[in-house]
C-alpha cells in the first residue's frame, strides 16, 4: 500500500540540541494515530517539519501519489497540498458565528477570499450543515463562537480544519482542558474523520490515546522508540523506562 506520507531519516539541530534524531515514520492515506512521548521527544518539532515552518539539516519528507518533497515548500504552499494542522489552543473568529467560522474555512477554488464575497451556494450551506453535524454542533450554527464552551470552540476548529479537505490532519493535544464527555465526543470526531483521510494526534493524556484506540508512535529523544497498539508500546520496558524514568526524576 503507498503511503500518504514518508518522513525518512530526518534530523534537527537547534543550537547544538538535536531535537529530531535520524526519524524516519510513515502514514498511510486514511488511518488514526496517536503520537506520545515524554516533553522534549520532538513531538512538536515533527509537526513543525511536516507543515514547513522547520526545515531539516537532512532527511526527507515524501508526499502523496506522486513522491514529491515537502522540503523548501513554503507553509502556504504545504497546506494547499492538504496538510492542515490544528493547534493546542483554539483560534476561532470569536465574534462570528459558527455558522461564519465554517463558511470562512471552506474549501473553495477561487481563492480564501472569495467566500466572503460571493453568495453562500446551496451546496455551501449543506457542507458547512454536515460539517457542524460532524462535530456536534447542528444547534449551535447561530451562536457567536466566543460563547461556546472551551471543548465545543475545539470542536469548530476541528470542523474549520475539514471544512479545508486536508487529506492530513495533525491535530495537538486536542484533550486538553475538556471534560470527560467532551473528551469522549472528541474521540468519536477523530475516528470518523480518520476514515476518510490520515488523522494524526499529538497527546498527552494516556486515557485519551486508550480511547483513539489507534495505531501509537513513541518518540524519545527525536527518534521513533516503539511502534504499535497501545498496550504493546506501554508493556515494552524501554517505554516503561522513559516515561517513568523521566516521572521520578
Amino acid at each position: 500500500m503507498s503511503m500518504l506520507l514518508e518522513v525518512n531519516g530526518v534530523t534537527v539541530t537547534f543550537d547544538g540540541f538535536r531535537a529530531i534524531n535520524n526519524l524516519s515514520i510513515n502514514f498511510a492515506p486514511a488511518e488514526l494515530r496517536a503520537i506520545i512521548g515524554p516533553n522534549g521527544a520532538g513531538k512538536t518539532t515533527f509537526m513543525d517539519i511536516v507543515t514547513g515552518k522547520t526545515r531539516p539539516d537532512k532527511g526527507e519528507v515524501i508526499w502523496g501519489e506522486r513522491n514529491i518533497s515537502l522540503l523548501g515548500m513554503s507553509e502556504s504552499e504545504i497546506a494547499k497540498e492538504g496538510i492542515g494542522r490544528k493547534f493546542q489552543k483554539p483560534t476561532v473568529f470569536e465574534d462570528q458565528t459558527v455558522r461564519q467560522n465554517l463558511a470562512m474555512a471552506l474549501k473553495n477554488p477561487r481563492g480564501p477570499f472569495a467566500v466572503l464575497m460571493h453568495k453562500k451556494t446551496a451546496a455551501n450551506g449543506a457542507r458547512i450543515e454536515k460539517i457542524a453535524e460532524d462535530i456536534g454542533l447542528s444547534d449551535s450554527l447561530t451562536r457567536v463562537a466566543g460563547e461556546l464552551s472551551h471543548g465545543q470552540k475545539q470542536w469548530l476548529e476541528i470542523g474549520m480544519l475539514l471544512a479545508q479537505e486536508p487529506r492530513l490532519m495533525l491535530v495537538d493535544e486536542p484533550a486538553a482542558g475538556m471534560t470527560a464527555e467532551e473528551r469522549e465526543k472528541t474521540t468519536d470526531i477523530l475516528r470518523e474523520a480518520a476514515k476518510t483521510r490520515a488523522v494524526v494526534v499529538v497527546e498527552h493524556d494516556m486515557e485519551f490515546v486508550r480511547r483513539l484506540d489507534c495505531k501509537v508512535t513513541v518518540l524519545h529523544e527525536g527518534a521513533v522508540l516503539a511502534e504499535g497498539r497501545l498496550d504493546h508500546v506501554t508493556a515494552d520496558p524501554t517505554v516503561i523506562d522513559v516515561y517513568l524514568g523521566r516521572g521520578h526524576a
